[in-house]
């Protein structure tokens, strides 16, 4: 019996050895990266990397250079 998950898209069964898998057919993924691309999904986690999160500040004191900053 070969293991299967829901896609996520429509819910049918998706065998893990199925090419198109996590989803149920190429239809299912063009449907998922359509709602990536218009905003649908998002990642509400928040940034906990601190090299990111200096990068990030760094980046911001290079767009508002005379904005005080605390180091």
């Amino acid at each position: 019996m070969t293991k299967t998950i829901p896609c996520p898209i429509c819910k049918k069964p998706v065998a893990l050895d199925n090419p198109e898998v996590p989803f149920c057919s190429a239809r299912c993924r063009t449907i998922d990266l359509g709602k990536w691309a218009s905003g649908d999904y998002k990642i509400s986690s928040p940034i906990l990397d601190p090299d990111l999160l200096e990068d990030l500040e760094h980046a911001e004191q290079q767009s508002n250079p005379t904005k005080e900053w605390k180091n």
